[in-house]
């Protein structure tokens, strides 16, 4: 039976991970804007990948089973790559909470009931996860195991005690984290592990977009002033999840890795320091 990759998020770092991990395989590319994953899909098909694009919205459990089912029809789900998301300057508190933070709970749950043994996942967050001050141990077990359903109403995440989209944004990716070391310890009842991978600033399309906008110099500035001098690539992201997906990493996971140039080190303990 054919190994089947899901990969939810048609982007470059998604699909970076996809070519990396996913030769042999079915992979099915979900993204809320079916163009997008059809645009991936040719890009992977025309390189001798098998690849499939299907419309998912992640922020919807129905969606999220439609796509699960999606896969199982093809053969074993034994990856994934959830690299969906919207950013702070893309979308209001209540999407970014939605997509980001609900719906890759949502997505770890459900894929977690039915990985095969030997499976593995990763979700990508972001540096922005580590630039938010400490939560109390109470509040990262509530952002841990908090029922999907449950997890926006809890009260740390209502309109009022969120400053902007920024600080949603640092919310949702700290919620990453917590979320996939909890959901590790399911996994690996079946076998399987995951991981999360929280990238600084790394080129794409998306970010060119940013680097012109009007938090452009603040950017520019944090890529300049990090000990790397520079933002990243996909495929520097890729590399990490090759590591963490592949037999060398069989003893990882829970866990998450940040890959940022040094940015949040800047940010702490050097010329990023606000």
């Amino acid at each position: 039976m054919k190994k089947v990759m899901m990969l939810t998020g048609a982007g470059q770092i998604g699909m970076a991970i996809a070519r990396r991990m996913g030769y042999g395989m079915k992979i099915i590319i979900g993204d809320k804007k079916y163009g997008n994953a059809q645009a991936i899909s040719k890009i992977m098909n025309d390189a001798g990948f098998d690849t499939e694009a299907i419309e998912t919205d992640i922020s919807s459990r129905e969606s999220v089973l439609d796509m699960i089912e999606k896969a199982q029809s093809c053969g074993e789900l034994s990856m994934l790559v959830n690299a969906a998301g919207v950013s702070p300057s893309q979308a209001p508190v209540e999407a970014i909470l939605k997509v980001d933070l609900y719906g890759t709970a949502v997505l770890l749950e459900e894929v977690g009931k039915v990985i095969t043994e030997g499976g593995v996942g990763v979700t990508i967050s972001s540096q922005s996860g580590h630039r938010m001050p400490a939560l109390t141990p109470k509040e990262d077990e509530l952002l841990a195991v908090t029922p999907c359903e449950e997890l926006l109403s809890l009260e740390m995440l209502q309109p009022e005690n969120i400053r902007d989209t920024l600080h949603a944004y640092q919310l949702a990716k700290r919620c990453n984290e917590k979320r996939v070391m909890a959901e590790s310890v399911k996994w690996g009842e079946r076998g399987a592990r995951v991981n999360s991978i929280s990238p600084g600033i790394i080129v794409t399309p998306l970010a060119i977009d940013e680097f012109n906008g009007p938090r452009g110099d603040f950017y520019k500035n944090m890529f300049a002033k990090c000990p790397a001098g520079r933002p990243g690539t996909a495929d520097e992201v890729a590399n990490v999840a090759e590591l963490l997906m592949s037999d060398k990493g069989a003893f990882i996971t829970g866990a998450d890795f940040l890959i940022d140039g040094g940015a949040t080190a800047s940010y702490f303990y050097g010329p990023l320091k606000p």
